[in-house]
């Protein structure tokens, strides 16, 4: 016994390098979502202003369009995201209360529903019998609640942290255009915010690329392009009304 555990010991870790803690999963949403955020508040906030300055060149009302943006884009990301999150926390409360009634009243037909979940996954029927026998024993509702609900009953997601996490991403995403487009002198500002905007659609795309596991130079491709339309779009709509005004 001391040898094969000195033996284990020894033995370098498998995987190192891939993370493998409790709320990973969680975490990886929770950042994938911050990245979308800031994207979605990089790209309709660009077209805002850029729509602005293509019927003004008053640096006023481009900045009063860019705030505006700002704050109702981020204060309607975190509405979204609160309603969201806590139509699926109240959602997954149930599933958890009706889950231990079930285990409360039919202790025995849940053991055998949670040994199937198991010889699904491939165990063998004596095997699986034997997991779910030690994992009611242990912690019956977290038990079903991984197993057939897929939820972690101490790690429900928090819907104020979700509205804040959305807010905080958004505004800053949308702080680039706004910042890009109104810091430089006016013959540069069209050029300095599309350049801005094309960087950091590059970094969000790239980003969200490698949390997806997806192509990275498609990916930030086609979120570039979707926003150098966006603004080519806005921009000539407000060259449109503001040669009409004039």
């Amino acid at each position: 016994m001391n040898v094969y555990m000195t033996e284990v010991e020894q033995a370098p870790p498998a995987h190192v390098h891939e993370p493998h803690g409790d709320g990973l999963g969680s975490r990886l949403n929770w950042l994938r979502a911050g990245v979308l955020g800031a994207n979605d508040g990089i790209m309709s906030v660009a077209g805002l202003v850029v729509g602005v300055a293509g019927a003004t060149s008053d640096r006023i009302a481009i900045l009063m369009a860019g705030i505006a943006g700002l704050v109702a884009g981020a204060l309607s990301m975190a509405g979204g995201e609160y309603v969201s999150v806590s139509t699926q926390r109240d959602t997954e409360r149930a599933m958890l209360r009706l889950e231990k009634h079930e285990l409360k009243t039919m202790p025995e037909a849940e053991e055998r529903e949670l040994a199937e979940i198991y010889e699904r996954k491939g165990l063998s029927p004596q095997l699986a019998a034997e997991v779910a026998r030690e994992l009611t024993v242990k912690d019956a509702l977290r038990a079903h609640a991984e197993a057939e609900l897929g939820i972690d009953p101490d790690d429900l997601t928090s819907p104020w942290q979700a509205a804040g996490a959305s807010f905080v991403s958004f505004a800053i995403g949308a702080a680039l255009p706004v910042l890009a487009i109104i810091l430089p002198p006016e013959p540069w500002r069209l050029w300095s915010c599309g350049l801005s905007v094309a960087a950091g659609l590059v970094l969000t795309g790239f980003v969200s690329a490698r949390l997806g596991n997806a192509g990275r130079g498609r990916a930030v491709l086609r979120n570039v392009a979707v926003g150098a339309l966006t603004m080519l779009l806005t921009y000539s709509v407000g060259a449109l009304f503001g040669t009409t005004l004039h």
